[in-house]
């Protein structure tokens, strides 16, 4: 690891803010559906949070922000045993922000190819005596 900054965000090591990745993963999970925030908590290892699981507080914190931007909507479910939950369901608005958000990985998925393109370039020219000087 580098020197200087930690990067270190939780149990993971990314220089990525993935709390706000949080958000079109959330939305994404309750698309088409509704879903209480435990049940969410466990759908994010679709997306790669397995190796390094997302705190409870950081998924229900980015719910309530998405929900006062009018991105969610939630209600009190008294259906099932035990306490009311709260019970979310994606907005119109919701929508057109995932829909920004996929335009925008998709983007980034881009730009990040061409970095590790000329990166795995670099590295293969060093490794193989070649000098990065003069470029």
């Amino acid at each position: 690891m580098p020197h200087g900054r930690p990067w270190r965000l939780g149990r993971g090591a990314c220089p990525h803010r993935i709390d706000r990745f949080l958000e079109p993963c959330l939305l994404l999970l309750l698309h088409g559906d509704q879903s209480h925030g435990y049940n969410l908590l466990e759908e994010l290892n679709k997306f790669g949070f397995a190796e390094a699981p997302v705190d409870s507080s950081v998924v229900y914190r980015a719910l309530r922000q998405m929900e006062e931007a009018g991105w969610l909507i939630s209600r009190w479910d008294t259906s099932g045993p035990g306490p009311a939950k709260r019970l979310y369901t994606v907005t119109p608005a919701g929508e057109e922000w995932l829909h920004a958000w996929a335009k925008s990985i998709r983007q980034s998925v881009v730009t990040l190819e061409s970095f590790l393109g000329e990166y795995d370039a670099s590295f293969r020219r060093t490794e193989n005596g070649e000098s990065n000087n003069g470029q």
